[in-house]
């Protein structure tokens, strides 16, 4: 393995603009975590504006600090005040919160500051050897391959995600159809323009993004916090003991491991490995009946296994230019207004911005467990801070953010549209990541199928006799077709096992 590109990037990230960079992106990762409702994904929503002004490589680099350094901040309000600052925190929230009530919140703390630095450090380190790896293979990918990939995306993330699946689908089509909007790039035929000569260039992204997440998550959490008031435990010693860091051991090594894994998978992310390493944790345990009464394991495997997944997620973006969840969508965009193509041509094309932002992980990792511990006082205090006072001045930020990119109204009008539907979107169960996604892979699924159908004279079989498309393509059938093969998969039931014991 050639490690000269890898020192190079150490070389990116340590120039004293990107290290500048990386600290802000930490440091307002960790305070949107802290701040129950507005998550990373919101808050890079709002901010991709700002990344117009900033080279490509400092800006990725914060919007990445803010995405992982996120994930811990989320633990604060979960063990203080028993609310999640961010989905992947929830589970968090049954031993953090209990163990806040046994005085010892800082303990918990402390071990979901050390897992989270050795969770992200060991995904990290894979992220490095594995994405070279994953680069080069993707580098035989043509039209067909693309379209194949898009689509398998896109279906993953509606089955494996949270929420309702069906809701998910429904979700995604819609984004696909936003994606069809504008001038076709290949005959330059409006469609579903209305006559309108803004829909005719299409629909942009930040406008979308910045509704969906930012706008509508505020006027979310408006209706569902305005009248709660918070009282947040007193933390005490931060430090955990040798005996607190015995326990958490096991449930950390084995929450890396299953957040890099469960990070890659489209759909899978932060959320799903927090829960899939809690579970394994009391599954593992001789005592399961701790878990839910302040168990350290319980903070330990989530806290890990979601800081290993946020950085593992990047791989499939950087590799193959396929977006792993809504934040990864986000940051996909982010590169895209910067002019630069995620995918396998980005370690060649662009090594400073791929082995910058892989790099930058390793110091903002440091930064978050060094600022994690300390900063626990300021983070409480932040915690006082009404939601009635922080709304309005996030959504003047949001508007004014938006005017600013093409200054027109016409974004304002669009922010405040997506902002409302995405509003109503999770008031009746449809998850906006979904659509965000399918809205960002559309137009790569459109124009790689078309190019594909080009290259085979019209016939779509074309697609099914390269390797590698066709096995995508044999996946996506066996993933589209899973509910059905589960159901008639016979299950064994209760009576069954005990009569099976008997014998």
């Amino acid at each position: 393995m050639d490690i000269s590109p890898i020192l190079d990037g150490f070389g990116v990230v340590l120039e004293p603009t990107n290290l500048l960079y990386c600290l802000i992106g930490v440091i307002i990762g960790m305070l949107i975590g802290v701040l129950p409702g507005l998550g990373p994904g919101a808050t890079i929503a709002i901010l991709l504006p700002i990344t117009y002004g900033i080279g490509p490589v400092s800006a990725i680099i914060m919007l990445a600090g803010i995405f992982y350094g996120a994930q811990y901040g989320g633990t604060i309000t979960s063990v203080l005040l028993r609310l999640p600052g961010e989905a992947s925190s929830v589970v968090t929230v049954f031993d953090g919160f209990a163990l806040a009530k046994q005085g010892k919140a800082g303990t918990a703390l402390g071990i979901a500051a050390i897992g989270s630095f050795i969770g992200g450090t060991v995904s990290i380190i894979g992220l490095t050897i594995v994405a070279p790896v994953v680069a080069g293979f993707a580098l035989d990918f043509g039209p067909p391959e693309y379209a194949a990939l898009g689509i398998l995306g896109v279906l993953l993330i509606s089955s494996i995600g949270n929420g309702n699946k069906l809701k998910a689908i429904i979700a995604a089509c819609i984004g696909l159809l936003i994606a069809t909007v504008g001038r076709d790039t290949f005959t330059g035929a409006e469609r579903f323009t209305f006559g309108s000569l803004n829909l005719a260039e299409g629909i942009d992204f930040i406008p979308i993004a910045m509704g969906l997440f930012g706008l509508s998550e505020i006027l979310y959490n408006l209706e569902e916090r305005h009248n709660q008031v918070h009282s947040p435990a007193k933390v005490g010693n931060v430090w955990p003991s040798r005996k607190d860091l015995g326990q958490a051991s096991g449930a950390i090594g084995r929450g890396s491991l299953i957040g890099f894994v469960l990070g890659v998978l489209p759909g899978g992310g932060a959320v799903l490995s927090s829960l899939a390493a809690y579970a394994l944790e009391k599954r593992r345990a001789k005592r399961p009946e701790r878990f839910g009464q302040g168990a350290v394991e319980g903070v330990a495997a989530p806290e890990t296994a979601n800081n290993a997944a946020a950085t593992s997620s990047f791989i499939p973006l950087l590799t193959l230019g396929i977006p792993a969840n809504a934040t990864m969508a986000l940051i996909f965009g982010a590169l895209l207004i910067q002019g630069i193509q995620p995918g396998p041509q980005l370690v060649t094309e662009h090594p400073d911005v791929f082995w910058g932002v892989i790099n930058s992980m390793y110091i903002g990792n440091i930064l978050l467990l060094i600022m994690s511990i300390p900063m626990v006082g300021v983070f409480v205090r932040i915690l006082r801070v009404r939601p009635a006072i922080m709304a309005p001045i996030t959504v003047l930020i949001t508007l004014l953010g938006a005017y600013t990119v093409r200054n027109q109204v016409y974004d304002i009008f669009l922010v405040i549209v997506f902002g409302v539907l995405g509003y109503l979107m999770k008031k009746f169960g449809f998850e906006p990541g979904p659509l965000v996604l399918a809205f960002v892979l559309g137009s790569m699924i459109e124009s790689s199928a078309r190019q594909g159908l080009l290259i085979y004279g019209g016939d779509p079989t074309g697609f099914l006799t390269r390797p590698i498309s066709g096995t995508i393509f044999a996946v996506i059938v066996v993933v589209a077709a899973w509910p059905l093969i589960r159901k008639a998969i016979p299950r064994k039931t209760s009576a069954d096992r005990v009569e099976e014991k008997i014998k």
